[in-house]
């Protein structure tokens, strides 16, 4: 006989929805439950069976190869309908399943034993069921077994769902944070048009730059793999391409990294010395078209210390003085220099302008460190 509607099929069926889980491809988390399950009781066959509107769905089986059943072949559609655990020791003496399809023949299940698998507000998904092809019943510790392991199954769905939730709820605040990051560049670009002395322009050019710098690092913190570690070599040449379309005609723009990973906040302080570097670089050492290049290097070394080289070949000490200490750009490189753990050395040099920064990659193994520098 076909089971009943169950009273709260309505309210049953959108919190199965909800969890996103019809239809999906196998796991090994729930083959696993299957597996396991079928091996304690000592049965041939398992299921994680969940119950649709008109259909009974496996996500997961062992010693059944179909992936689902019409309700009328739904032993789980009568068991959703209790309360608590069902064992029926033969289904051939059971009213419920005497007639169904699966419990039919010499090849039909005789024995079922199944534990609800309920959300919080107690609405039945389908069950952990194990099936025998014989008369039978389970030991108390195997019925203690099965209720645990459902109770495994709907922690899976719950963590399942929970992670769905946070990464729409990443995407919607990425969105939003890249929205308001265009924005703001945007209203910056409209004031530069319209202010005529090149001091003015060179200061907001200054706090463009510095927005995109965000920018950039917000959109690979949201395409990485790995939300936390920033892969510098790709994120410092989009930094690269980004300066250069800001730099004079007659200035190149060069980075190069070392194939290393680093914190979003370490990624973050090193754009914004390249960004602030530059931007110095560009206002003061190529002066009248000179043509010229800067540099931006990341090396490390056996022992895991970093060190970040920014360079240019301009006019140096004999065209123009470093960058004021007092001043906004060096006052920037320092904070964020302190935040890498290191501090700004000025090179002596007979060409243009030389700074360096040394600082440890903390958080990294020596093994990973070694492979790293091998590479």
């Amino acid at each position: 006989m076909k089971a009943a509607v169950h009273p709260y099929q309505e309210q049953r069926l959108e919190a199965l929805r909800g969890y996103d889980i019809l239809d999906t491809p196998k796991e090994a988390d729930f083959d696993d439950v299957v597996q396991l399950a079928a091996q304690i009781c000592k049965v041939p066959t398992c299921l994680i069976s969940f119950v649709d509107a008109d259909r009974q769905w496996f996500k997961a089986a062992t010693g059944l190869k179909v992936v689902q059943t019409p309700l009328e072949a739904s032993i789980c559609a009568h068991v959703i309908l209790e309360q608590d655990f069902v064992e029926i020791p033969d289904t051939a003496s059971d009213r419920r399943v005497v007639d169904n399809p699966l419990c039919l023949g010499d090849q039909g299940f005789r024995f079922y034993a199944g534990a609800p698998l309920k959300t919080d507000q107690g609405l039945p998904l389908g069950t952990l069921c194990v099936l025998d092809y014989i008369p039978r019943t389970l030991t108390r510790v195997q019925r203690n077994a099965l209720k645990v392991l459902a109770n495994q199954v709907m922690k899976q769905l719950e963590l399942r769902r929970a992670l769905q939730y946070q990464h729409v709820l990443r995407r919607e605040i990425d969105h939003r944070v890249t929205n308001s990051l265009t924005t703001v560049s945007s209203l910056v670009r409209l004031q530069k048009r319209q202010v005529s002395d090149s001091v003015s322009r060179d200061a907001l050019q200054a706090v463009e730059n510095r927005i995109r710098t965000i920018a950039l690092l917000h959109r690979e913190l949201c395409q990485s793999a790995c939300a936390e570690l920033i892969d510098l070599q790709p994120f410092m040449q989009r930094i690269e391409s980004m300066l250069q379309k800001s730099a004079p005609a007659n200035v190149d723009v060069s980075m190069m990294f070392d194939n290393v990973s680093v914190s979003s906040e370490r990624a973050s302080s090193i754009a914004i010395i390249a960004n602030e570097f530059a931007a110095n670089s560009f206002a003061h050492a190529f002066p009248e078209e000179r043509p010229g290049t800067i540099q931006v290097r990341g090396t490390m070394d056996a022992q895991g210390v970093f060190t970040l080289w920014c360079t240019d070949d301009g006019l140096g000490a004999n065209g123009h003085a470093p960058p004021s200490a007092g001043g906004l750009g060096m006052l920037i490189m320092n904070a964020s220099a302190s935040q890498l753990g290191g501090e700004c050395r000025i090179l002596e040099s007979t060409r243009g302008f030389q700074l360096a920064i040394d600082f440890p990659l903390e958080g990294f193994g020596e093994e990973q460190q070694r492979s790293r520098v091998a590479q």
